[in-house]
């Protein structure tokens, strides 16, 4: 068995003050490893940055859990459980590249657009696992659930309080956009929504109406240019342009039913 690499003292001590700070303990950030070496316990320092580094990674699982916990993520909509091998090549490689998580520090959008059954909601819903497990703030909310709650909080003269905790979450995963047709006042609030995270934090949308389609929901034709016109300017756009896998399972379902013997024509 190969001895495990040896890590330089000064990578050590510097990885010492990083967690510290990391800890906001700047006078021990400061003070224990110069107190050690003073002291003559350099040997110490590889044992206090193991100690550290559990530290750490208990905090970070804690964060996951309470983030996991207020994002309101569909249980095992992951990646682990999406079958990509439906999806093109392309797009598939997108999403990998979007669970990095780069797109959210430039308030990047990004839209899925696709039929019922598509898998875009999953695959967006597993996005947000990911942005999770990498220690992002996420919201994952059906569209109609959360323009009613600003509507209600514009009707309680709350709105600018609602949206400020909204603000809250780096990423806002508003599911099926356009599948409840808006009222004037819910698309006012919706829009308002689109325009409070314009180039300061990112959304991602699911909706089975491509653009040419979305005067549906914001009624008027300005307010739909307006609309679009946000969230397009800074995005990533995913089309989901494959059979419903619904539909896929209930012929695998009928197949195996027949024993996959074909129908006989009548």
């Amino acid at each position: 068995m190969s001895a495990a690499p040896q890590v330089a003292p000064d990578e050590i001590a510097d990885r010492i003050g990083a967690l510290l700070k990391e800890f906001k303990l700047p006078s021990a950030a400061t003070e224990m490893v110069p107190r050690l070496l003073a002291a003559g316990h350099d040997d110490a320092l590889a044992t206090v940055r193991e100690v550290l580094e559990v530290e750490a990674e208990d905090r970070r699982q804690r964060r996951i859990g309470r983030l996991r916990r207020a994002s309101r993520l569909p249980p095992g909509k992951t990646f682990d459980t999406f079958n990509e091998k439906r999806l093109p090549a392309p797009l598939a490689r997108t999403l990998k590249e979007l669970a990095r998580g780069d797109f959210v520090d430039q308030a990047i959008n990004v839209l899925a657009f696709g039929l019922p059954g598509t898998g875009k909601s999953h695959a967006c819903a597993a996005l947000g696992h990911a942005l999770v497990e990498a220690g992002r703030s996420v919201l994952f909310v059906p569209t109609f659930a959360v323009v009613q709650d600003l509507l209600a909080a514009k009707r309680d003269l709350t709105l600018p309080r609602a949206l400020r905790k909204l603000d809250h979450f780096e990423v806002l995963v508003l599911d099926d956009l356009g599948y409840v047709q808006q009222s004037a006042e819910e698309t006012e609030v919706l829009f308002t929504l689109m325009s409070e995270r314009y180039e300061r934090r990112s959304m991602v949308i699911t909706s089975n109406l491509v653009f040419s389609q979305w005067e549906q929901i914001f009624k008027n034709p300005m307010t739909t240019a307006a609309a679009i016109d946000r969230v397009v300017h800074h995005s990533v756009i995913l089309e989901f342009d494959v059979p419903s896998y619904r539909g896929e399972e209930a012929k695998s379902r009928k197949e195996r039913s027949t024993g996959g013997a074909p129908a006989q024509r009548k």
